[in-house]
């Protein structure tokens, strides 16, 4: 069907009815994501795979997550013509919120802690969002709730509606594509699917999914240090506060409204370092720089792996690279960054260096 010009945007229903035309375009030009094996001994009996979510438009898992929360303001009646688009984000989610902005013909301003890092600053411009930063990062929120409210916008707020506003029954979510793509595999379900948690958006439309199509496979969510999820998951305190992680795109200093936990069949709790050390051999045996929260997940995946291998069970596990290591060239890359964090590889390097020898975990 030819999508509506938007010739009048002062006639809203004619205006949305052509801007969900026009996301839905833009996800029709881009291919899925792809599902790569992870060189593992085949003596293991166990797979390995990373679904690629680095590959679209913005580079990042973020992509699939912009696209929802737009889909849903629009078809909500919260997005209109002239409406102003706010999130509080200082990382991939606003790069890629600030692109579906653009392709509206929409403005899109980040709200985002003075600390954050310019080269994320430089993708949301580049995308033609602006940068509103604020020293405490605590207010992100309210700041963002309240620049929405005075500038007659709308507030993505992507940390309320992340676990929402995709369809976790299908549609080609997430879990969906990375099914339908193991289907041919030897194992083509996983025993194990390993996310981090940021919004818990991701985590959320995987383990419904789980559930809805009543698959055996158990969902383990990794969390970085200093993150509220995991002291919450472990002790049902939905109030626990953290300092926040340095690994970024996961863990909150805050148990977001996203987050459920009673998805979730087992927590692994990841020191930073580890999440480098991990981050760096996979990029070394992958021939490609995947980011922080990548390594995050492989710690994770490596840990269950290891207990298949100790327990002779073959199957698979299956996980996610979240965005392009390039990002992060000047921080977790770079081996003075590391040394003014006081953070130490080589514990976690050898833990890397037994794994990879011989299947056993001794993290």
């Amino acid at each position: 069907m030819r999508a509506v010009e938007p010739l009048n945007r002062d006639d809203p229903r004619g205006w949305v009815s052509w801007a969900i035309a026009r996301v839905e375009a833009d996800a029709n030009r881009s291919a899925d994501t792809h599902l790569h094996p992870f060189p593992l001994p085949a003596a293991w009996g166990v797979d390995l795979y990373l679904k690629d979510e680095s590959v679209h438009p913005t580079g990042s898992l973020k992509h699939r997550l912009a696209r929802s929360l737009v889909l849903y303001g629009l078809c909500n009646g919260w997005i209109g013509p002239h409406t102003l688009l706010v999130d509080a984000s200082s990382g991939s989610t606003a790069v890629s919120e600030a692109y579906f902005a653009r392709l509206l013909g929409l403005s899109f301003v980040a709200v985002m802690p003075a600390s954050t890092v310019p080269e994320k600053c430089e993708l949301i411009r580049f995308q033609g969002g602006r940068c509103h930063l604020v020293d405490d990062p605590t207010t992100i929120y309210d700041v963002a709730a309240g620049l929405a409210d005075c500038e007659d916008g709308f507030f993505l707020d992507q940390f309320t509606y992340a676990e929402r506003a995709t369809d976790w029954r299908g549609n080609n979510n997430i879990a969906e594509s990375m099914f339908a793509q193991l289907s041919r595999e030897p194992h083509p379900v996983p025993r194990w699917i390993v996310v981090g948690a940021g919004t818990g958006g991701t985590s959320a439309t995987i383990g419904r999914y789980l559930r809805y199509r009543r698959l055996h496979t158990k969902l383990c969510v990794v969390d970085p240090e200093n993150s509220a999820f995991y002291a919450s998951w472990t002790t049902g305190d939905p109030t626990v506060r953290a300092s926040g992680s340095r690994i970024e795109g996961i863990g909150r200093p805050r148990v977001e409204p996203s987050w459920v936990p009673t998805l979730v069949d087992r927590m692994i709790p990841v020191p930073d370092a580890a999440s480098i050390a991990a981050m760096r051999r996979g990029s070394a045996l992958l021939g490609r720089r995947v980011g922080g929260s990548t390594g995050t997940n492989l710690w994770g995946a490596f840990t269950l792996i290891a207990e298949l291998v100790a327990e002779g069970r073959r199957g698979s596990v299956a996980t996610l690279i979240c965005d392009d290591g390039h990002r992060y060239d000047h921080t977790y890359y770079d081996d003075g960054w590391l040394a003014e964090r006081s953070l130490d590889l080589a514990p976690h390097d050898a833990v890397l260096d037994e794994f990879l020898a011989t299947g056993r975990w001794t993290g």
